[in-house]
């Protein structure tokens, strides 16, 4: 059948030998707007000069800016993302932690517990 290469666990597409395109962050979408921004450069270019081999460096050179660019704000805001998800985690685990104790910042305290501590 033809969609059954497909579904094997193993098999994976690694661009250039090395980038393993489904397991690396952002590395899908980096390679989709990078040919993208091929197509739009290299086109742009020809309709504007009527150069056929000028046309296909500068695709090439759209390709590789537009695929890093994309890769370095993807990753950054991975990063940032990772952060704020490690920052909800460390309050939820507090907030667990002090719930119902003395040190719970969202506990009232009434005036007898205030002159008790």
């Amino acid at each position: 059948m033809a969609g059954e290469g497909d579904s094997e666990p193993g098999k994976t597409f690694k661009l250039l030998g090395f980038l393993d395109v489904k397991n690396v962050p952002c590395a899908r979408e980096s390679v989709l707007y990078g040919s993208l921004g091929s197509l739009v450069t290299g086109l742009g270019h020809f309709l504007a000069t009527s150069r056929v081999r000028r046309s296909c460096d500068v695709a090439v050179g759209g390709f590789i800016c537009t695929m890093l660019g994309y890769w370095f704000y993807c990753r950054y805001n991975l990063a940032q993302q990772r952060i704020r998800q490690r920052m909800i985690q460390e309050g939820m685990k507090n907030r667990i932690l002090y719930e119902g104790s003395y040190l719970d910042p969202e506990k009232e305290q009434t005036g007898s517990e205030r002159s008790d501590s």
